[in-house]
């Protein structure tokens, strides 16, 4: 569980002090230096404190306690303390390196003044807010994107789209250069040691067929005008990161056989360019190879399973008939599951029986295990994608409940020079979670960190201005508040920060977004059933 804040900061519910973080890095009280540099993506880490959340200040007078019972209608995340996470609840599922998700306490609007006196001009009364007159964010990141996608060696960008190989790739061709050369031995004994060199070649001519399919996904998707970020080939092929899914199941189904109808294409022209070649020349060898290796591919990416090509035609064909694109991704899923158990039961038992082209009579033992581990792998590959692609489909289901307007903390505006204490004391009185720095006219500026807050101890509070502490603002760090789902989350990747400045359409400010809050609802919408 995450403790709360720092001591001195406004309270979030009783007097009652919080439970210490086991975070060696928590602040400890006493003299220390301002804040260093800021701090990367905050972490649970990054919002605990010294285990003292809402205790008074030391004078008797800096932050006097606020409730945590909702007693406004602000749709806006409020009534806990700046620096404060709220409690994770125990049902949800927890992500490496997530933190348990919450669900932030939500308001409505209203227009009552509080109960105490009322704020100045920098106070977060709603009839008082200021104006964010530029760079706001509308679902549009900015372009180009901050760095690549990597994955491996860039072997070049057809159609605007990053190719990349894999390491992984260097070892399955090292394999396929040393069985391909075995069998190159049995048939063409006269080349000697250059028949390695020859099933070098027949490695690199294959994965330029499988990259030939992955290029027609890609095509594809591009005339759907769907985003790729990247094709990399890997151990087992290759595979084309489309970035978002089509928008009915007739594209999805044109989008999942297209590289299938590639490979067969490719099968039948090298089929075609092998009838006036010798068969037992090098030429002959490596065309009938590259048939037979395209026409595999074909077959294998044809099976009616996640996440392979013929799955996501099922899916799409159960998509069609139901009319729910998540009945067809769970369908195409299970099935994928069963066919990953088939793989692991039936590849052996084919190879043992002589179904596959080999003599079942003149298998050893090293033979067995190796047809068992290439089939253990092949069908954990299945299974791991079957579940992978039901994980997102669930995540897509849930996106939407992703708006920036719910998620938003209630912000003050305070100036340059505002001592943190009276910062704070201002947010307390506000029912605010966030605190935006403003020139003399009101434009915002800056945004203070809530872990900088944290470091503070509450002995120097005083004596800190908030200007010390803030991140100043950037176009991308202005966000509208009528964001939600992927576009969303494709503002907050194009400029990863800590906190966001949520504006209206007018330029008012509405408040601030944390990337934590964020994290949090992207956690627990992904633990939510579908």
């Amino acid at each position: 569980m995450d403790a709360s804040g720092g001591s001195g900061q406004p309270r979030s519910g009783n007097d009652e002090p919080a439970e210490h973080s086991a975070d060696p890095t928590a602040p400890a009280t006493g003299p220390t230096d301002p804040p260093g540099p800021e701090p990367g993506p905050p972490r649970p880490a990054d919002r605990a404190g010294n285990g003292t959340e809402g205790s008074p200040g030391r004078d008797g007078t800096d932050e006097p306690n606020s409730t945590d019972e909702p007693n406004s209608t602000d749709d806006r995340t409020s009534g806990s303390t700046i620096g404060t996470a709220a409690a994770p609840t125990p049902d949800a599922e927890s992500a490496p390196g997530a933190p348990a998700p919450t669900e932030p306490h939500h308001r409505t609007p209203d227009h009552r003044a509080p109960d105490h006196p009322t704020p100045t001009h920098h106070a977060a009364a709603p009839e008082h807010r200021s104006l964010a007159h530029s760079g706001i964010a509308k679902g549009e990141p900015p372009e180009p994107r901050p760095k690549e996608p990597g994955g491996g060696i860039l072997m070049g960008r057809p159609f605007g789209v990053p190719v990349y190989v894999a390491p992984s790739w260097f070892l399955v061709a090292a394999l396929i250069t040393w069985v391909f050369g075995g069998q190159l031995d049995r048939v063409l004994p006269e080349l000697g040691a250059a028949r390695y060199l020859v099933s070098l070649f027949f490695a690199v001519a294959f994965y330029a067929s499988v990259l030939v399919h992955e290029l027609a996904h890609t095509i594809a998707a591009i005339r759907f005008k769907l985003p790729v970020r990247r094709i990399q080939l890997q151990f087992f092929g290759g595979v084309s990161e489309i970035e978002k899914e089509a928008e009915t199941p007739g594209r999805e189904f044109v989008l999942a056989f297209v590289g299938p109808l590639l490979s067969l294409v490719l099968a039948g022209l090298f089929y075609l360019a092998m009838k006036p070649v010798e068969p037992g020349t090098v030429p002959g060898v490596l065309l009938a190879g590259l048939m037979v290796s395209n026409l595999i591919v074909a077959i294998f990416n044809l099976l009616p399973g996640l996440p392979l090509d013929g799955g996501r035609m099922l899916r799409a064909v159960v998509w069609k008939f139901s009319g729910k694109p998540m009945t067809g991704t769970v369908a195409a899923a299970w099935v994928g599951r069963a066919l990953a158990v088939s793989v692991l039961i039936g590849l052996p038992l084919l190879n043992q029986s002589g179904a596959l082209g080999g003599s079942g009579e003149d298998m050893g033992g090293m033979d067995t295990v190796t047809d068992a581990l290439l089939a253990a792998i092949l069908a954990a590959i299945i299974w791991t994608g079957a579940g992978n692609s039901l994980r997102m489909a669930r995540l897509r289901e849930h996106l939407p409940e992703l708006r920036a307007r719910t998620l938003t903390r209630r912000a003050v505006p305070v100036e340059n020079d505002t001592p943190l204490s009276e910062a704070l004391r201002r947010a307390n009185a506000a029912g605010a979670r966030a605190l935006v720095v403003v020139d003399a006219d009101g434009t915002p500026l800056s945004l203070v960190r809530e872990a900088a807050i944290v470091g503070v101890p509450e002995h120097r509070r005083p004596w800190v201005a908030v200007s010390g502490l803030a991140q100043e603002l950037t176009d991308g760090m202005r966000v509208s508040a009528e964001l939600a789902g992927e576009e969303l989350l494709d503002v907050l990747r194009a400029t990863p920060a800590t906190e966001y400045l949520v504006v209206e359409e007018t330029g008012e400010i509405y408040g601030v977004l944390s990337a934590a809050d964020v994290e949090r609802a992207f956690v627990r919408a992904m633990a939510r059933p579908a």
